[in-house]
């Protein structure tokens, strides 16, 4: 087996990756001492970044067409889906602050970096879902500090000036670098030797950061999630219901206002979370509980998309 082939293995196989370092995590945790391993936390967060960012477009920013599909896409991604968060974590989360603050994590960082690709796959429109990402990125890494203080201000302590140098590190540095990095390739090897040689080990680069993230931040906590077992069913409940409300959500408003095409492009733009970001903050700034509820995402995020598309080409769910 080549080299290429054993390092994009997890990236290719991330629906059985995560899982895995989640049930090898909470076993060594049980036996290990991995706090040492915290140590690098922040540097890894911001390689896992990196290459998500090569290739990153600002300008796609400043071409002010598909209003209405941005305009609804900001709605949902930063006051329905946040409230929906809140008013879960408080029907369900009321005695576990830090798992409430998990899920507020994830529903203000929308602009997964596999948001794009997931529409390629989809037929959506991609050009205007590329636009709706870049523009989830950048507004939820500049929101997320205010959301956080807040939404959760009064159920833990939150240091909100840290939490913004954290997503100051963690987002906008890979970005800066990402951008340098893009256009420096482009000068030495073209546009074409990069997507062919370099674009298709970038997802793998970051797949192999959040292993690393996964199994530290669950692994400093297995001992506490293994006495509390509560916490994980109460967490992945949570999220399920979460996920399903942004289902719920697109599905109605897809149906009545957009294309099929663009209802895809909102759809994904809301579903796909930037979990590599929510897992950076949560470990950097908020208890390992939190991390926790981050990691559970990773098991079915992506599943969820795959199997709706399944379902919307047999029933036309989108319309």
């Amino acid at each position: 087996m080549s080299f290429r082939k054993i390092f994009t293995f997890p990236s290719r196989n991330l629906i059985y990756v995560i899982p895995c370092v989640i049930l090898l995590s909470l076993i060594c945790g049980l036996f290990i001492d991995t706090s040492p391993l915290k140590t690098f936390i922040l540097p890894v967060a911001m390689l896992t970044i990196f290459p998500a960012m090569i290739g990153f477009q600002p300008r796609e920013l400043l071409n002010l067409t598909d209003i209405r599909l941005l305009s609804v896409n900001l709605l949902l991604n930063f006051i329905a889906l946040p409230l929906s968060a809140l008013l879960i974590g408080i029907l369900l989360l009321e005695p576990w602050p830090e798992l409430r603050i998990g899920l507020l994590i994830i529903s203000v960082v929308p602009g997964g970096n596999m948001v794009v690709a997931f529409t390629m796959l989809f037929k959506g429109n991609v050009k205007a879902s590329l636009k709706l990402s870049t523009m989830n990125l950048i507004l939820g890494s500049l929101l997320a500090p205010l959301y956080l203080y807040f939404l959760a201000g009064t159920l833990v302590e939150i240091d909100v000036i840290h939490i913004g140098k954290t997503i100051g590190l963690v987002v906008f540095i890979p970005l800066c670098a990402g951008v340098l990095v893009y256009n420096f390739l482009l000068k030495r090897i073209g546009q074409e030797q990069f997507k062919r040689d370099i674009k298709p080990l970038l997802p793998a680069f970051s797949v192999w950061g959040l292993i690393y993230l996964v199994f530290t931040s669950v692994s400093m906590k297995a001992k506490m999630i293994f006495s509390y077992p509560e916490l994980i069913v109460q967490a992945l409940s949570s999220l399920v219901l979460w996920y399903l409300i942004i289902f719920a959500f697109c599905i109605l408003i897809g149906r009545l206002f957009f294309s099929h095409k663009d209802a895809i492009s909102l759809l994904l733009n809301a579903l796909l979370r930037n979990l590599p970001i929510c897992i950076g903050i949560a470990v950097t700034a908020f208890p390992p509980q939190t991390a926790m509820t981050v990691a559970l995402a990773f098991l079915f995020q992506q599943q969820f998309a795959l199997w709706f598309w399944k379902l919307d080409q047999r029933y036309g769910l989108l319309g």
